[in-house]
């Protein structure tokens, strides 16, 4: 699989939304990223398949992210895409300077097209990032699953995984949403 090779991006952010209220629970500041070699059918964010889609991200964006986090009012960051495990240049020190902050306080939510048991079993950035994170929705959107409404994912084969049970249980844990 080419895409499992794709690690590093090229250093783009599609999009920032300050304030969320779709990209998890709670009101949440949403990061996507640019570059996603999945290219699924039907894709909702097909501009930021482009790895240039954007701009460049920055120290100055970091900081930019971490302040739109500060607030009470914000539950936390989601990482969306584009792949955020694609992107591991910008995805990586973004969760860490978030927990640096943060620690706990506030919650990490990832969306990605990879199989949560093949990030677990991946590379040792891929590894950390997912073990710093709270929930993952993994899997590909497969359009002939799409389904409206559905909360947090787009299609039924999507899972929303609570991440550190998971982790500790060293059994899938998903989330009721």
């Amino acid at each position: 699989m080419l895409y499992a090779q794709v690690e590093t991006g090229k250093g783009y952010i599609a999009k920032i939304e300050k304030e969320s209220f779709v990209d998890g629970e709670g009101v949440r500041c949403s990061v996507y990223v640019s570059g996603c070699p999945f290219a699924c059918e039907g894709c909702y964010n097909k501009a930021a398949q482009n790895f240039t889609y954007g701009t460049q991200y920055s120290e100055t964006t970091l900081e930019t992210i971490l302040d739109y986090c500060e607030p009470e009012y914000i539950s936390g960051l989601s990482i969306l895409g584009g792949e955020p495990f694609c992107n591991m240049d910008i995805v990586l020190p973004l969760i860490e300077a978030f927990r640096a902050r943060f620690q706990h306080s506030k919650s990490i939510w990832v969306w990605s097209g990879f199989m949560y048991e093949n990030l677990k079993e991946n590379t040792k950035q891929r590894k950390k990032a997912l073990s710093m994170i709270d929930v993952l929705v993994d899997g590909p959107f497969v359009q002939s699953l799409y389904q409206p409404g559905l909360a947090f994912k787009g299609s039924y084969n999507q899972r929303v995984i609570d991440v550190q049970a998971s982790l500790k249980t060293h059994s899938i844990r998903t989330l009721e949403v």
